[in-house]
C-alpha cells in the first residue's frame, strides 16, 4: 500500500458534555506516518479526543485538520480516517470475508471486487485461510486482526485505535502489540492509539501524548517522556520514578537509579518499609524524612547478595544526572 503522507492537527479542540469539560482547548500536531499513543487515566479526555477525530463525537469548539483540510464537521466516512473499536464490533452472522468487505458493500462496490479487496486485507493480517469462518469461530487475537483488516480496507490516512488490546489476555496482548507495530511500519500510515497502559505505550509509540484532566500534560518521543517527565503527574503515571520534595523543589528520580548503602554522612537516611521480589529485580520501598516514600529497584543478584528487610535503617544515594526537576 502506498502511503499518503498527511498531517493530523488538533487546533484548540474543546469537548463539553453540559457543564463538564472533557477536552479543554487541546492543540497538537501529529507526525506523519508515526505511531502515537494517547496515554492517560480513565476520564482524562483521551477517548473523547479520539472519537472527535473519528467523527463519532461532535467538536464543541476548535478544529481538526487532516492534510490542511478542516474535517471537524464531516461525517466519519468522508474524513480519511478509520477507527478500530475496543470491542471490535464484528457482525456475528457474517463471515470474516463479509465483515471485512462490509464498508465496500455500503458504497455499492460489486461482490467480486469487494471480496478481492477484502481477501488482500486478510492476507495482510495473515488471516487469508480463515475468510469463511464466523467471528465466534476465531480467537480473540484473530478477531482483532479481522477488525484491523476491516478498518484498513477503506485505505485511511490515519488509523484510530481505541484500547484495541484491552480485551486480550496478557500473553496475547504482548504478541499483538508487536504485530500492530509491524503493520504500521509496513503500511507507513499514521496510527493513533488510545491506552491507559504505560508499558503498552512505551512498547508501541514513536510519540507519547500524556493527558490528564482534559489537557495534554506532556508530549514527545517515548524515551524522552519516560526519562525526563516534566510534571509530578507524568512522573507518577509513567511509573518507574520517585517524586521527591527537596529544598530546591520537587524532582523525579528513576527507581533504578536509587542505590542502597549503609547509613552515613552524605546519604539520605531511610527506613525499609517493604520488599517485593519482581523476578529480575527487587523493589525496596523506603521512607525518608517528611514521611516521603522512595523506591529503589535493585537487580535481584545484588539484593540477595546483601538483602534488606522491613525495619532496616539504610542510606539512599543517586547520581544527580538522574534527577529531573519538575515544573508542577
Amino acid at each position: 500500500m502506498v502511503a499518503i503522507k498527511q498531517d493530523l492537527e488538533l487546533v484548540s479542540v474543546v469537548k463539553t458534555y453540559g457543564a463538564t469539560v472533557a477536552v479543554d482547548h487541546v492543540s497538537h500536531h501529529f507526525k506523519t506516518a508515526s505511531y502515537t499513543c494517547l496515554l492517560g487515566p480513565s476520564g482524562c479526555g483521551k477517548s473523547s479526543t479520539l472519537r472527535m477525530i473519528a467523527g463519532h463525537e461532535t467538536v464543541s469548539d476548535g478544529s481538526i485538520l487532516l492534510a490542511g483540510r478542516d474535517i471537524s464537521h464531516l461525517p466519519p466516512a468522508s474524513r480519511g480516517t478509520a477507527m478500530m473499536f475496543q470491542d471490535y464490533a464484528l457482525f456475528p452472522h457474517l463471515s470474516v470475508l463479509d465483515n471485512v468487505s462490509f464498508s465496500l458493500k455500503m458504497k455499492g462496490i460489486d461482490k467480486v471486487e469487494r471480496h478481492k479487496k477484502a481477501g488482500e486485507m486478510l492476507e495482510l493480517v495473515d488471516l487469508g485461510a480463515l475468510a469463511n469462518r464466523l467471528p465466534a469461530q476465531l480467537s480473540g487475537g484473530q478477531q482483532q486482526r479481522v477488525a484491523l483488516a476491516r478498518a484498513l480496507i477503506t485505505r485511511p490516512q490515519v488509523l484510530l485505535l481505541d484500547e484495541p488490546l484491552s480485551a486480550l489476555d496478557p500473553f496475547l496482548r504482548i504478541k499483538m502489540r508487536s504485530e500492530l507495530r509491524k503493520l504500521q511500519k509496513e503500511l507507513n500510515i499514521s496510527f493513533l492509539h488510545v491506552t491507559h497502559g504505560q508499558d503498552e505505550a512505551l512498547a508501541l509509540a514513536d510519540e507519547i501524548v500524556v493527558m490528564n484532566n482534559a489537557v495534554i500534560e506532556q508530549a514527545g518521543p517515548a524515551r524522552d517522556v519516560f526519562n525526563a517527565p516534566k510534571t509530578k503527574f507524568v512522573a507518577r503515571f509513567m511509573g518507574g520514578h520517585n517524586v521527591i520534595a527537596l529544598p530546591e523543589g520537587h524532582v523525579a528520580v528513576r527507581t533504578d537509579a536509587v542505590k542502597t548503602t549503609a547509613p552515613q554522612k552524605g546519604r539520605v537516611d531511610a527506613v525499609v518499609l517493604g520488599v517485593e521480589y519482581q523476578g529480575t529485580h527487587v523493589s525496596i520501598l523506603t521512607k525518608i524524612a517528611g514521611d516521603q516514600e522512595v523506591t529503589a529497584l535493585m537487580p535481584d543478584a545484588d539484593f540477595f547478595a546483601k538483602p534488606h528487610h522491613p525495619g532496616d535503617q539504610i542510606g539512599l544515594i543517586w547520581d544527580h544526572t538522574n534527577q529531573h526537576k519538575l515544573t508542577a
